[in-house]
Parts: C-alpha cells; structure tokens; sequence
C-alpha cells in the first residue's frame, strides 16, 4: 500500500520503459517472441524547454510505443551524445529504465516529488503537454515520468492501445509524426 503523501498516491503506473542496447532488435523481441504490437514510432523528438538537472539540453532521443494490455511498452533510443537520462549513469542498457504515470496537475507532482526529495531529473513540453523525470533517491533504474497530457490533444495513447487489440502482426513498426 502506497505511503499516505508518496509519489504512488499520483496514479497508477501505466507504462514500463526501457533504453534498449540494440532498438531495432528490442523491437523484434516485443513484437516476435512477446507478442506485443505494433509499436508507432515518433522520431527525433527534442521537448521544447527540456533541461536536464536544471540546465537546457539539446537532447534528441526516437520512441516506439505500443501496448500490452492496459500496460504501454515504451522503447527509447538516444539520437546524440548530449546531456540526458539516456545515457551516463541513467543508461540502462535492457533494463527497466523507468515507469511513467498520468496526472492532472503537474504541479501537485511537482510538489510531492520535492516533498519526497525526489530530484527532477529532465523536465519539458511535447505541444501541450507537460513531462518531468524524477529520481526518488535509489539511484539509477528507478526513475519516474510523470506526464500531464493536453485534455484537448489528440487520443494517441488510446489510439496505439486499440490498434494492439486483436493485432495480428502485421506491420508491426508504424510511423508517427
């Protein structure tokens, strides 16, 4: 049972990430042997304002999203060398990287994170949506993303979670954006 106060209480997890060593096979893996798909792809991403550890960052990482079940498979790969939680010490090679879950307010987020002593490792904007990474304390391979979504924006999630139902693997990478 999650501590009365703690970053458990946000919300339910809802998404397990990882920063595979080699993506292009990770994908396979999921998709293949799992079962898991399709995953939609959305290149170079850069969050607009995105700070690691408080300093601008020119960050440039690929996503391949994809569900299984009510749990989103997130795949991560770096696209450059600069400042993240993709690489040095937060680079997890094909470990759980980090769980993500969804709130209304990122600012209360904020607030119980700082109260937890949780350090917010990357923060930024995707279009109108906002997303902190926070580092509870135990040191890599326990970040926490924590994502308010644009109310107005389009379903993506629920759009990659329905094209997973009853998915028959075929075309099992999609394109986005």
């Amino acid at each position: 049972m999650a501590r009365a106060g703690g970053i458990a209480a946000l919300g339910e997890v809802m998404q397990l990430a990882f920063v595979p060593d080699d993506f292009d096979a990770a994908i396979t893996h999921w998709t293949e042997v799992m079962g898991v798909g399709p995953f939609f792809m959305i290149e170079n991403i850069h969050l607009d304002g995105m700070k690691y550890r408080g300093e601008p960052t020119d960050a440039v990482f690929t996503l391949a999203l994809a569900y299984w079940g009510d749990i989103q498979i997130e795949l991560i790969r770096p696209e450059n060398d600069a400042p993240s939680i993709y690489s040095g010490e937060y680079a997890q090679g094909n470990r759980l990287h980090h769980v993500c879950i969804l709130v209304d307010d990122i600012a209360k987020a904020r607030a119980v994170c700082a109260e937890q002593g949780a350090e917010v490792m990357v923060e930024g904007k995707f279009g109108a949506s906002e997303v902190i990474y926070v580092d509870p304390g135990a040191g890599p391979g326990s970040l926490v993303e924590i994502l308010q979504q644009d109310p107005d924006g389009p379903d993506l999630f629920g759009m990659i979670k329905a094209a997973g139902i009853d998915w028959d693997g075929s075309d099992p990478v999609r394109k986005l954006g």
